[in-house]
């Protein structure tokens, strides 16, 4: 699995011009899943993420995580995350999880996210999503359960 996380002051996702998902201060979890995950890969990115030290301090150093601080979580499925670039014009997406694998891990994870005291909110799988976001930072981390990133 890959997450790309941007800190937010806030972020919602709209599907069709209707509000999905919301949040204020927290964290865009923009989440792939890939070929051959499963759930103890999403368990290991939920316990990263909410245990990830990327909020400010007293003193303004990044030294909260999501738990310290009641963060929000908006958390969107993304494929796109597996495109791989490097041949040809157009992406390849063969990394990509198919589509009924990749929705279940995504529900997985995010059930395991609201297993922690922080509010979670949600992109649509497989909808064309406008996700609006004010970067607060800007803080944008890459984590991948394949040690990448």
């Amino acid at each position: 699995m890959r997450a790309v996380l941007q800190r937010v002051s806030q972020a919602s996702v709209t599907v069709d011009d209707a509000t999905v998902g919301s949040i204020g201060p927290g964290l865009v979890v923009l989440l792939g899943v890939a070929e051959g995950d499963d759930e103890d890969d999403a368990q290991v990115l939920v316990d990263r993420i909410v245990h990830l030290r990327i909020f400010p301090d007293d003193a303004g150093k990044m030294n909260r995580s999501a738990l310290d601080v009641g963060a929000e979580l908006l958390v969107v499925p993304q494929f796109t995350l597996f495109g791989d670039c490097w041949s040809g014009r157009r992406p390849s997406f063969a990394e990509a999880a198919p589509p009924a694998p990749a929705r279940a891990l995504y529900e997985g994870f995010v059930e395991q996210l609201g297993c922690h005291p922080l509010s979670v909110a949600t992109g649509e799988f497989g909808a064309m999503m406008m996700v609006h976001l004010t970067n607060w930072g800007p803080v944008t981390l890459l984590i991948d359960t394949d040690g990448t990133f």
